[in-house]
């Protein structure tokens, strides 16, 4: 008789996680749905992007290898190329208007020197304004 209450416990306790499974599925599956309708770009842009994901997350094999690759490297070599364009013409550009780093420098050397003399004699003057205020008063 035990062994029959056994079993009665564990079929009800599939039954409820098998039943728990399948609402969870349902309710999962309406959400989805209702997003598909309201925002579609967002869901094809959370697919790309989980699908990316995966993509990443998976050893390459041996013939991705082989055929990407060759790709892989010439966009890597492209990029780099543009960089190093960019940054050159960017320098060339900046030394036509007579900036270039040491210039650059030098104005904020300067720049942060000045300001730490009006700091400087902003708060002299208003301490010998207070002196002289202190002063009228005695």
């Amino acid at each position: 008789m035990m062994a029959i209450e056994d079993t009665t416990a564990q079929n009800d306790g599939r039954s409820s996680r098998r039943q728990s499974a399948i609402s969870a599925y349902d309710n999962t599956r309406e959400r989805a749905s209702d997003t598909l309708g309201e925002a579609p770009l967002l869901a094809l842009a959370g697919g790309i992007a989980a699908g990316a994901l995966i993509a990443a997350l998976l050893p390459r094999t041996e013939t991705e290898t082989r055929l990407v690759g060759p790709t892989a490297r010439r966009a890597k070599d492209s990029a780099r190329a543009a960089l190093a364009a960019a940054r050159d013409t960017g320098t060339q550009r900046l030394g036509e208007m007579g900036l270039s780093r040491d210039r650059a420098e030098e104005t904020i050397r300067s720049l942060l020197s000045d300001v730490a003399q009006a700091a400087k004699d902003s708060g002299q003057a208003a301490l010998d304004a207070a002196r002289d205020n202190d002063g009228a008063k005695g």
